[in-house]
């Protein structure tokens, strides 16, 4: 048994509470549980409960044996001395807080509901694709979106974690913080490392400097991507390479390791070159990206943000030097979704709560409202199980179910887990 099932025990009253006595052979009354403590310190915070009829109001600690308490050394920590009830499994040895007071233990395992563990065990020993497959379908629908509902915040918020991140980097510069999120965004799986590494090295206010001509940001770009290294057959490249050389000298740029990019197993329309093609173009599109984002008043005026008609060399090529057949290499529908959906709309969510700005939240929300589903195995799962999603809202939210929760065997922490686990839903045998 795992500490995390006697916080679910404790958390959802999966026992019985009638004749509770410590070890000691106190009388317990429970009259609050407490709130389950996600941070440092006791397990569950301001429980109110009597022993012998005395209220006492503190924390509660869960360990499967007593012994626990001094192996994770509460003993000597003072975050422990407001403990006012020990639940373990097993009661093997008294404990004490750094002070020296001795705390009561109450032995749960007498207590729990007969058959619950073998459940609990039942049900994330399925090997289906998750663990509640089979039964999905019979949770309370209600409980599902709200849960949808729930974990797709989590997601955002989990996400801005990494814009806060980078924002404190570039000093609270909201323009350079916006780029280096986008840049990751257009790496896409593969190259997002090498996109980031590309924001940091070259300032947007140097791209911007330089945004009176298409030619000049794909210099900056590709130069400091160390793609322009070497000599080239066709002008084009040349020209460019001529042109960083200057810029180099200028900006006492440093340009990174052309193997930082990956090409290989991955479509020719999302090459490092192709994809860095289509930023510079956005960039001489669309000065201060982040103020247009956020003047923005629905999906439509994001998504003509990404209508870029890329240079005339790129028609008839992917990479340097070698022609291939004349093709639109514009941003598509599914590659600006993503960008969307990956960059600005956690940006939006975590201005908007930051700044106490409630419509860039609801704006943010809105948009994913607006946008159709991604399209993925994940997804492709959750439709064979018949779950209907709509929108990027609901998709956003189902990665993040099966991911986070579904893949790591979370089931107590779920609502839809925990009915499940409940009575009226029976695992089978």
């Amino acid at each position: 048994m795992k500490e995390e099932f006697l916080h679910y025990v404790w958390k959802n009253q999966r026992f019985r509470q009638n004749g509770l006595r410590t070890t000691c052979g106190k009388k317990v009354e429970l009259i609050e549980l407490g709130s389950l403590n996600d941070s440092d310190g006791p397990d569950f915070l301001e429980a109110r409960i009597r022993l012998d009829g005395q209220l006492w109001v503190g924390q509660v600690e869960m360990h499967l044996n007593s012994r626990q308490w001094y192996q994770h050394g509460h003993d000597l920590d003072p975050a422990y001395d407001n403990v006012i009830l020990h639940v373990v499994l097993e009661d093997d040895k008294p404990v004490k807080t750094s002070t020296g007071i001795s705390i009561p233990a109450l032995e749960i395992k007498p207590h729990l509901e007969q058959g619950l563990h073998r459940k609990y065990l039942r049900l994330i020993s399925n090997s289906s694709w998750i663990p509640c497959q089979s039964h999905f379908s019979k949770t309370n629908a209600i409980v599902q979106r709200a849960y949808l509902d729930r974990l797709l915040v989590e997601r955002l918020q989990r996400k801005t974690a990494l814009i806060e991140r980078v924002l404190s980097q570039y000093n609270y510069d909201w323009e350079q913080a916006f780029f280096h999120v986008l840049c990751r965004s257009f790496g896409l799986k593969k190259n997002v490392e090498a996109f980031e590494g590309l924001a940091r090295s070259l300032p947007l206010k140097t791209l911007q400097r330089n945004r009176d001509q298409i030619a000049h940001l794909e210099a900056l770009l590709l130069g400091q991507a160390g793609l322009l290294a070497g000599n080239f057959q066709d002008n084009y490249p040349n020209q460019l390479r001529l042109m960083f050389e200057t810029f180099l000298i200028k900006y006492r740029l440093s340009p990174m390791d052309r193997k930082s990019w990956k090409f290989l197993r991955m479509r020719p329309g999302n090459f490092p070159t192709i994809r860095i093609a289509q930023l510079a173009r956005l960039i001489y599109q669309s000065n201060h990206l982040f103020s247009k984002v956020l003047a923005a008043s629905n999906e439509k005026e994001i998504l003509n943000m990404f209508n870029l008609k890329i240079s005339d060399y790129w028609k008839t090529h992917f990479v340097f030097d070698k022609v291939s057949k004349p093709s639109d290499k514009s941003l598509g529908k599914d590659s600006i979704r993503l960008i969307i959906i990956n960059a600005i709309v956690p940006f939006l969510f975590f201005y908007g709560r930051s700044r106490s700005k409630e419509v860039y939240v609801s704006r943010a929300m809105a948009l994913l409202g607006a946008l159709p589903p991604e399209e993925n195995s994940i997804l492709k799962g959750w439709k064979k199980m018949g779950v209907e999603i709509t929108n990027a809202f609901d998709s956003q939210a189902l990665l993040e179910l099966k991911n986070e929760h579904c893949d790591r065997k979370k089931c107590l922490n779920c609502p839809i887990g925990n009915q499940i686990l409940k009575r009226e839903i029976q695992v089978a045998k």
